[in-house]
């Protein structure tokens, strides 16, 4: 064989060697060259001013929306939803990204913003828009949730049961501009709000420092 058919096999041979090495580096350093397709999660926990924060500040959440799911009449209104003569409740639209953070700690996050023993709405806010209730998308999503409710029956943390519902996903829209990001557009009403309705008290109490 000629000395140009040897060099051509070295040059290969080094092609490949160095696109494998390339390939370990990736990986070592957890370079992912095709990004998971962003999920999205739709949960209700009552106000939705007040467990919108949490999922913001979550490592791997893209975007959050408040807004109503849960019914049927086209293109909710606030007023409509909180005169509570339909079936929607204020919810949370959480855009993630399953590569950083999964739908399990989702619900890991949502189970500390509500009281899932609680079957009449949430807090001092009552009726069917602000009860608690996990939407899901798939059987997955669905398992995930029960086995998520389970651990937290068992979890002692409650004395009552957990009665929060998991229902399957309905179509989801966004509420008002102003109710988006309220704890950002309005603080002091907001942390007045937070506290006065009892739910801070109640997360410290169940949760400390793990909340």
């Amino acid at each position: 064989m000629s000395n140009f058919g040897n060099m051509k096999r070295v040059r290969d041979l080094v092609l490949v060697l160095a696109s494998l090495a390339l390939a370990v580096v990736s990986v070592c350093h957890g370079e992912n060259p095709s990004p998971a397709t962003p999920r999205t999660a739709v949960f209700a926990g009552g106000c939705f001013w007040c467990i919108q924060p949490a999922f913001d500040k979550a490592p791997g959440v893209i975007k959050t929306l408040v807004g109503y799911s849960g019914g049927t009449e086209p293109n909710p209104t606030y007023e409509l939803v909180t005169s509570e003569t339909t079936k929607y409740r204020e919810s949370i639209e959480i855009t993630y990204d399953p590569g950083k953070i999964s739908f399990g700690q989702l619900l890991d996050i949502y189970w500390k913003q509500i009281n899932p023993t609680q079957s009449d709405g949430q807090f001092t806010d009552i009726g069917p828009s602000y009860r608690a209730a996990i939407f899901y998308s798939n059987d997955e999503e669905k398992k995930i949730a029960e086995v998520s409710k389970e651990k937290l029956s068992r979890s002692g943390k409650f004395d009552k049961p957990i009665v929060t519902e998991i229902l399957p996903a309905m179509k989801f829209y966004p509420a008002e501009a102003y109710h988006q990001k309220y704890y950002q557009q309005n603080p002091d009403h907001f942390e007045a709000f937070e506290k006065g309705s009892g739910r801070v008290s109640f997360e410290k109490r169940t949760w400390g420092d793990e909340k």
